[in-house]
């Protein structure tokens, strides 16, 4: 036989449908759990930084999951649904197990990794997909999910302070309260979920970063909409602390809600950017926590980190 025909016989033949696929499956399944063994956080919290991600769809990730996604970092650990730390490959998050992928969170704590050597990042994913900020009062509740957003984000974060130190709490939600019933009101409630993360957790000044809704040209913003961006966008003119990330120029998946995974990855790092602008300006002003007098307050005094989203621009003009 021939290597050519020795070549055809692997492709059409016994070994590829009886021992070669099953073998690659199981090698694939293998990483997957060798992925997941649970790992020990280190002994000491202050190298161990914690940041929660919190939210809807957009931040738990509907992208397609690629091999690069799946790829490890060394200094970075997720909690799993069972509490424990793993390492971190998408998707992270496990609302809605048969449509979740990548997000935004593992690119940020890369990011945030590779700028603190020696330093291990956990993420703690709590985001829930379609989840109004209703549901995330103590109490409240998602019928679709059957879950309690706050309640079981809570439960998730308390048990594990201890074995680290929280450096923020990433937002990523509003698409379900963009009604003309809810977005009157979702200032309001935003600016009292910040004060409550900082309540329950203990955390007084700990950042808080708000991400951008999507913006697609294949559907325009109504008026519900833009108030729900006007929200984001003008909390840090109104709350201490806390930062808001551009989505321009990101893309959808397809269904003009979910950002592709190219573009959760590049809005991880955006958030990542936010946040390095955000804890820069609270190293020159130690103690500082009051707001910045207008939104484009941190884009004069620390602009050269970030470049400035260009709707903020032309609004300001």
């Amino acid at each position: 036989m021939t290597v050519l025909h020795f070549l055809h016989f692997l492709i059409d033949g016994f070994p590829v449908r009886h021992f070669i696929l099953p073998l690659l499956a199981v090698t694939l399944c293998s990483l997957t759990a060798a992925a997941q063994e649970p790992i020990q956080p280190p002994a000491d919290p202050q190298n161990f930084h914690l940041f929660v991600l919190a939210g809807q769809s957009n931040m738990a990730g509907r992208g397609k999951v690629e091999p690069q996604d799946q790829q490890p970092h060394p200094r970075v650990l997720a909690l799993n649904k069972a509490g424990e730390w793993v390492p971190a490959v998408d998707p992270l998050h496990f609302d809605k197990p048969g449509i979740v992928g990548v997000g935004l969170g593992r690119s940020f704590a890369q990011a945030y990794a590779d700028s603190h050597p020696g330093v291990v990042v956990g993420l703690i994913p709590c985001a829930v997909g379609g989840s109004p900020i209703d549901a995330w009062q103590p109490g409240g509740f998602h019928p679709s999910t059957k879950t309690h957003p706050w309640d079981d984000c809570v439960a998730r974060v308390l048990p594990v302070l201890e074995s680290g130190t929280l450096k923020g709490v990433l937002w990523h939600q509003g698409e379900s309260d963009a009604k003309p019933e809810l977005a009157a009101t979702y200032e309001t409630k935003l600016h009292e979920i910040v004060a409550r993360f900082r309540t329950t957790l203990e955390a007084p000044c700990v950042p808080f970063i708000a991400g951008q809704m999507g913006q697609f040209e294949e559907r325009p913003w109504d008026d519900s909409k833009k108030m729900v961006d006007k929200a984001h966008q003008r909390l840090p003119a109104l709350v201490a602390v806390t930062a808001f990330v551009s989505s321009d120029d990101l893309k959808h998946k397809g269904d003009k809600v979910h950002f592709d995974a190219a573009s959760y990855r590049e809005l991880g790092q955006r958030y990542y950017a936010a946040y390095q602008q955000l804890t820069y300006r609270q190293q020159q002003s130690p103690g500082s926590t009051r707001p910045l007098k207008r939104v484009g307050d941190v884009f004069q005094r620390l602009g050269r980190l970030v470049p400035r989203p260009r709707k903020l621009l032309r609004r300001q003009r």
